[in-house]
């Protein structure tokens, strides 16, 4: 590219909300400024309380490369870590990566293309998991499964159009700084609620499959379980502070934990005919890992019936026992603005 259509090109800063992330960090810094974006790039990590190497293998990468800085983020919490990054960033186009997500090639001058061509607020792709043990690859295959995740485009894939919300985002600075950046009481689903409101002022939410994300998933069955438990936790809360943002979709995961549980405890209880019930969810998700795990070896084979019985159940645990104190605490640390719809007061 000349020299002439560089300068034309928007600067860009890559927010980067890091907490125990000495694995992939390096990687990940790596992948971005190997990107060939032509523009101006600043790389601004916000660092929470790690206690690993994290902290670190940052200074290491600030020392090395005068486009990479640090913030702090005491809390560790992302949404958190997001803004700070955001304050302690200076340029129009705004890129956010996780510290354990790869950028493909051409990722950051496709965004910005498709952010002008489209007169989009945000654009992204797709969550692209890919896994280093068995056990990953086992998750990888179920969270780029309709069976693991639903039809999610930025999961499974799909044309590119609007969308309700993309994987990370690359964003039009002042569009973030109308709306406020980050909800930080959302620990998780802070995503969804900033691209709802988004939606809600009028803005473009822009998916394409062209962008692409490596993402590895959580090492063990507790770690995923975890994850899986909290998306439902506060997606719960996201449909109490949005009405109207639940979608069918989100109630499959609830309504398969609610059968499960229900005919156990009836099977067990009242007659057995009533354990057909999780027997039938045993088989549906059986036949899911033979379908969808054909490249698969036998042993991760086995394991993804396993991430597939983890992620459902346990994001219908969290949907279904998320209290609503803590959406009444969420609705009551921010004042609307016109684009929200607060529900579920009382």
């Amino acid at each position: 590219m000349n020299t002439k259509a560089a300068e034309e090109l928007p600067a860009v800063s890559v927010i980067m909300p890091v907490l125990n992330e000495e694995r992939h960090l390096r990687t990940a810094v790596r992948h971005i400024l190997e990107q060939d974006y032509a523009g101006s790039m600043e790389v601004v990590i916000a660092l929470g309380p790690s206690t690993d190497r994290t902290a670190q293998i940052a200074a290491e990468l600030v020392a090395e490369d005068p486009r990479v800085r640090t913030v702090e983020n005491p809390t560790g919490r992302t949404p958190a870590g997001l803004n700070a990054a955001i304050r302690g960033s200076s340029h129009p186009i705004v890129v956010r990566v996780d510290g354990h997500g790869l950028l493909t090639p051409g990722y950051i001058t496709t965004a910005v293309r498709l952010l002008r061509d489209m007169e989009a607020a945000n654009v992204g792709g797709i969550m692209h998991a890919e896994g280093e043990t068995e056990w990953e690859h086992a998750v990888a295959a179920a969270m780029t499964s309709k069976i693991g995740v639903g039809n999610a485009a930025f999961h499974t894939g799909g044309l590119a159009g609007p969308a309700d919300t993309v994987y990370l985002g690359v964003f039009r600075r002042e569009v973030l700084e109308r709306l406020g950046g980050y909800n930080e009481e959302f620990v998780r689903a802070q995503d969804w609620e900033l691209n709802y409101r988004i939606r809600q002022d009028g803005g473009l939410v822009w998916f394409t499959p062209q962008l692409r994300v490596t993402y590895r998933p959580r090492p063990t069955i507790k770690a995923l379980a975890k994850q899986y438990k909290d998306y439902g936790r506060w997606r719960r809360v996201v449909t109490r502070y949005h009405r109207g943002s639940v979608n069918l979709r989100y109630l499959a995961p609830p309504t398969a934990f609610a059968g499960v549980t229900l005919g156990l405890l009836l099977g067990l209880a009242v007659h057995p005919a009533f354990l057909a019930l999780p027997g039938l969810y045993l088989l549906g998700i059986a036949g899911g890992a033979v379908k969808e795990g054909r490249d698969l070896s036998p042993k991760a084979k086995t394991l993804l019936a396993v991430a597939f019985a983890t992620m459902h159940l346990s994001w219908g645990f969290g949907f279904l026992t998320s209290p609503r104190s803590l959406a009444r605490k969420v609705i009551g640390s921010r004042a609307p603005s016109s684009a929200d719809v607060v529900a579920e007061r009382g």
